[in-house]
């Protein structure tokens, strides 16, 4: 049985005497090696981080099980959430594990079904606003600060000090820090508690250095690059459509602070990479987790050179999640009487 992250980390989060420590199986995903994807993209060493074997299929469940735990502990009756899919689910199960209620405002229509499935079966509270991410946040900070229910979006701080840990878990199947960490960029939460673990293991002396973080949002959804909140964002990175990330200060500290930088990808390069990523690395992940690769591909195409590099990819999602996306322009398959020859022509093997 896998210790968990409350239990594993216990040293470098805010564990107190009363804190519970339980897990669902969080923590502990696949650091894949990748050397046919590396080839393609023009990598010396490339590894997918498949945070999609979390619990709940996202890297949410790392930082909401500290979460939870101290909610717990703090005597909360009920936890609540803004949410594209994946926090929803991650806040739902553990609420579930832990007899809490879990509360979850959703932009309206906006969520793949997965995910809403997710909330659902765990017996979540789900109400849907007609409105983005944006607003959905600012409603739950309100009705948090005069309930007794605690917010456990990525405004949440035990949500970083969790999500953190995959950087230690990197760092330790790898022996040091990477040269370059490929993410998705959307609440910017994430790109946050990467860093921060990052920066941890090398002041404890466990790594040589840190990596370059280079962040990746949607072309229609990406206020930090742009330099101004987007009213009405719009991807098909569902997970990453924010138009104004609560951690926007927090990533581009960390984008400064490591030498990297956070830059956008149309949804074309989303897609692409995500097809790319299944049929040259056998991982299919949701569309905004392609987003860091379809980053690689870009700067690797504009002559950035990572030959001798040693590069991670964060996958957050797996692609379950989002079925309607990959199934929606595939080609229709062959449809043929049960009979061997039959088939055997089709495939042009007769």
């Amino acid at each position: 049985m896998k210790p968990g992250v409350l239990v594993k980390y216990r040293d470098s989060l805010p564990i107190a005497p009363g804190t519970p420590t339980f897990t669902l199986g969080e923590g502990d995903t696949p650091l894949v090696r990748c050397d046919r994807l590396a080839a393609k993209v023009g990598c010396g060493e490339l590894y997918l981080k498949l945070e999609g074997c979390n619990p709940t299929g996202s890297f949410k469940d790392r930082g909401m099980v500290v979460a939870v735990a101290k909610a717990v502990e703090a005597g909360s009756q009920g936890i609540m959430c803004a949410s594209t899919g994946n926090t929803s689910a991650s806040a739902a199960a553990y609420a579930a594990y832990c007899g809490l209620t879990a509360i979850i405002i959703v932009p309206g229509g906006r969520i793949t079904p997965g995910k809403l499935a997710q909330a659902v079966i765990y017996g979540a509270r789900v109400v849907a606003i007609d409105g983005n991410f944006d607003q959905a946040l600012k409603i739950v900070k309100a009705l948090t600060q005069s309930h007794p229910v605690t917010l456990v979006n990525s405004l949440n701080p035990h949500r970083i000090e969790g999500q953190k840990t995959a950087a230690f878990e990197i760092i330790d199947a790898l022996g040091d820090a990477p040269d370059y960490l490929f993410i998705p960029v959307g609440n910017a939460g994430n790109i946050t508690a990467y860093w921060k673990g990052f920066t941890e293991y090398y002041q404890q002396g466990r790594s040589r250095g840190r990596p370059r973080m280079m962040g990746f949002q949607a072309e229609g959804a990406a206020p930090i690059v742009r330099g101004h909140p987007v009213k009405e964002p719009e991807t098909v990175a569902s997970a990453i459509r924010i138009g104004n990330p609560a951690s926007w200060q927090s990533a581009t500290a960390a984008r400064d602070e490591s030498g990297g930088i956070i830059d956008m990808v149309s949804d074309d390069e989303i897609l692409s990479a995500q097809k790319l990523m299944a049929r040259e690395s056998g991982i299919f992940g949701e569309p905004a987790s392609a987003t860091p690769l379809a980053g690689l591909i870009k700067l690797s195409g504009q002559g950035m050179d990572f030959s001798a590099k040693k590069v991670v990819c964060v996958i957050t999602g797996n692609g379950l999640k989002d079925t309607d996306i990959a199934l929606k322009d595939a080609p229709p398959f062959l449809e043929l009487p049960a009979d061997v020859e039959a088939v055997e022509r089709a495939l042009g093997w007769k």
